[in-house]
């Protein structure tokens, strides 16, 4: 149909297939999680193979010993955080506000990213805990969307300690994509190419700039940038506010589906 491009049988918005930032992260995303929920058996779940390969496209913070402080402060902005975003339980009123979701061409998401780009492009300038990038819900027993909570971004240029000012990195684990080959532009076709057998590109491909020009792709050090999830409405113990469940990868899927 009009509008529409087809990668091995994964369907993408043509305006998809840009190299603009957040659109070309967007496709990228999109082909991961169509091609692992395709028909072939073996991408019914990412294997362990999976998780280590993405695992060298992924940076975080590292992890520091927590304080007193530390603890007051990530308290103080879950509460402000809680206190901002509690009007938009009811999706319509997100929606209405700007929120609009991500991939909405992948069905049965575990978790569903509304991205406010206002927002997002204040996250790049400075941190205001009630105004995070992206709400994240899922979806109950009935189909109807759940707030859970909120995702942060941050400049891909920030250090930990540019993070740590934001967030305690003692607490909670930024990370970013890093280390993407990607095909060289009007090469859509090559997105799902392999090689004895793993993806060639992607947040699954080849990890190395050596590799990458190997295979006559295009090398990103860095996709994006830096972000975090903070699961506020999901629990009150911080490891689970705070926790890096997501960075299975596997976040949009729904494995019961």
């Amino acid at each position: 149909g009009r509008g529409m491009t087809t990668v091995a049988h994964c369907p993408l918005p043509a305006d998809m297939i840009d190299y603009s930032a957040l659109r070309l992260f967007k496709a990228l995303i999109a082909l991961l999680f169509c091609a692992v929920t395709s028909a072939s058996p073996a991408f019914a779940q990412m294997s362990e193979v999976d998780m280590v390969a993405m695992a060298a496209h992924m940076e975080m913070t590292p992890r520091r010993l927590p304080t007193t402080a530390d603890s007051i402060r990530a308290m103080g902005i879950v509460a402000e955080l809680r206190t901002a975003v509690a009007r938009y339980r009811d999706i319509r009123v997100a929606e209405a506000d700007g929120f609009k979701m991500f991939a909405p061409q992948l069905k049965n998401q575990r978790v569903y990213h509304f991205t406010k780009n206002l927002w997002a492009l204040e996250n790049q300038f400075r941190f205001n805990p009630g105004k995070p990038t992206s709400l994240l819900y899922r979806k109950d027993d009935q189909g109807r969307f759940v707030l859970i909570g909120a995702m942060y971004t941050a400049p891909k240029q920030y250090s930990a300690a540019d993070l740590d000012k934001r967030i305690p990195t003692s607490v909670a684990q930024w990370h970013k994509h890093v280390n993407w080959c990607l095909p060289r532009r009007r090469e859509k076709s090559r997105w799902v190419e392999t090689k004895n057998g793993r993806p060639v590109f992607g947040p699954l491909g080849v990890a190395t700039r050596e590799a990458c020009d190997a295979a006559d792709g295009r090398f990103m050090k860095e996709v994006f940038g830096w972000m975090v999830h903070a699961s506020v409405f999901a629990s009150d113990d911080p490891k689970v506010i705070w926790g890096e469940h997501h960075m299975r990868g596997d976040e949009m899927m729904d494995h019961g589906h």
